[in-house]
């Protein structure tokens, strides 16, 4: 919601499909519903590569040696994927501070841990075993946000006064809470 708040074309061009394909007047909103949204889906990609769960998968333990960039990684070295860095490495991501769903249009990279590009979840036999819960979770709150509620930012702040800071540990959260008022209700 944040980075929907600090983005009113993104928010504006979103609620209007939202609105547009589930229709008017709906009491509840249901997966069958995501399936025919593609651009909230570009949303929710976007979200995952620059608001990641966790900062680094769980760590992972070499089989064998091997060579990296010109170094030995030997046998039973512990190795940390750092996935925020990743989804942020401007090598691979053009303005890649910038929240921008549009990035994915005609791309096949998806977060479900088959490209390495964007890994929110992991990848392999370690990857989360809560992903499908917590992707139909965020898909369906950030839905029904979306759908139900017109959101504005409280009575004299600006996009400006927003602290997109993050900490983290084990998981990464908003640094400072942010209220949103909703205006009206749908």
């Amino acid at each position: 919601m944040t980075e929907l708040i600090k983005n009113p074309t993104v928010m504006k061009k979103v609620q209007e499909e939202v609105r547009t394909v589930i229709g008017e007047n709906k009491e509840k909103i249901t997966e069958q519903d995501l399936n025919q949204l593609s651009y909230f889906k570009l949303v929710i990609k976007e979200t995952f590569r620059l608001h990641p769960t966790a900062p680094l998968l769980v760590p992972r333990e070499t089989m064998s040696p091997f060579k990296i960039q010109g170094y030995d990684i030997l046998k039973k070295n512990q190795i940390m994927i750092n996935v925020y860095a990743i989804a942020r490495d401007p090598k691979i991501w053009e303005n890649p501070d910038e929240f921008k769903p549009e990035r994915f249009v005609d791309s096949c990279i998806d977060y479900r841990g088959l490209n390495f590009e964007l890994l929110p979840f992991g990848s392999g036999r370690r990857i989360c075993p809560g992903m499908t819960m917590g992707i139909a979770m965020v898909e369906l709150g950030l839905l029904n946000l979306i759908y139900f509620f017109d959101w504005v930012l409280p009575e004299g702040t600006t996009v400006k006064d927003i602290d997109m800071d993050e900490e983290g540990a084990l998981i990464i959260g908003k640094k400072v809470p942010l209220e949103l008022v909703p205006m009206r209700q749908h």
